[in-house]
């Protein structure tokens, strides 16, 4: 991939939320849903690549989502996979809560992992931890496991995990354990990421969430240096259906982090909606707008916080007001 598609991106992640950032609190969680979707579909398209997307939102019939199998860019330039999520969190920007994330990674043609749209149980570290976790293990040895690894006392980690009643009862051996427990209503891409940076207090994720996020963050956790693992949780026979059409035909298979993103590069940027413990979210104030990006490489192992400050009269197509 080519350096310069790491800015490409900050500009189709900032675009879509400041689209999307607009519909904060009203409810809505389609429409901010839609207007982050046509904000990035836009901005793609200016962007000399030949991209694919291999996590999306819906399939080929399912306008305005970005599908899976279709492309973007100018049809010039590298081969890659993209993996977006237009808006991670709707239900947060139509809350007005924290956390919510315009969304991309991007990989190598044929290096990202195709997941069905299923449950996935994770479990996510930052650098320090990497090599110490076993999604197999029982939850108080990856506790003990993490703790030694970054110095700390069990009763001193923060265990973040989405406010689900499957989770009870891993939520009961984390409080048995005497650690920490941050519980989330949504956002579990963030919850991952936030794994890998000391400021935002969050040792180890855990839980069943979507089997696409645990590829995005997975590939941020790439450019990061830390570590996810992860095991699909089909529902019924036609979800095993799917992985086997998709090509995963060990449905117990535990998926590490070069089965996620082979090889050694991935990209992955993304863009405050609403505040959160990494990213603040949009902020408007007359025809201006500001937004702050985290953008990251796997091959340099570079992190860039970027802030951006907007003129909306120059974007009004991207950053209409809600009626």
């Amino acid at each position: 991939m080519e350096r310069s598609l790491t800015m490409e991106i900050v500009r189709v992640t900032e675009a879509a939320a400041l689209a999307s950032a607009r519909w904060m609190g009203r409810g809505k969680k389609e429409e901010a849903d839609d207007a982050a979707t046509t904000a990035m579909r836009t901005v793609f398209d200016t962007i000399p690549m030949q991209g694919t997307v291999v996590i999306g939102e819906g399939e080929m019939d399912e306008a305005p989502m970005l599908y899976i199998g279709e492309k973007l860019g100018t049809g010039t330039g590298p081969l890659v996979d993209i993996a977006v999520d237009p808006l991670e969190g709707t239900n947060i920007v139509a809350s007005g809560t924290t956390n919510a994330l315009t969304v991309i990674a991007i990989g190598d043609h044929g290096k990202v992992l195709h997941a069905p749209d299923m449950y996935m149980r994770k479990i996510a570290v930052g650098p320090e931890a990497v090599g110490k976790i076993d999604i197999n293990a029982p939850t108080i040895d990856n506790l003990k496991a993490v703790a030694k690894a970054k110095n700390k006392d069990v009763e001193d980690l923060v265990v973040i995990l989405l406010d689900r009643p499957r989770h009870h009862q891993i939520i009961e051996e984390i409080r048995e354990a005497g650690a920490r427990i941050r519980l989330i209503q949504d956002g579990d891409v963030a919850a991952a990421i936030n794994t890998a940076f000391d400021h935002t207090g969050i040792d180890l994720f855990m839980g069943i969430g979507g089997a696409p996020e645990g590829v995005i963050a997975a590939m941020a956790l790439k450019c990061l240096g830390g570590e996810m693992q992860g095991q699909l949780v089909p529902q019924n026979d036609e979800e095993i259906a799917r992985c086997k059409k998709m090509g995963i035909e060990d449905i117990n298979k535990i998926f590490y982090m070069d089965d996620f993103c082979s090889g050694d590069d991935a990209i992955f940027a993304a863009t405050g909606v609403t505040d959160g413990e990494l990213l603040k979210g949009v902020q408007f104030k007359g025809s201006k707008a500001k937004t702050q990006t985290v953008v990251m490489r796997a091959k340099s192992g570079t992190v860039r916080f970027i802030d951006g400050e907007h003129s909306l009269k120059k974007k009004p197509n991207l950053v209409m007001k809600p009626d």
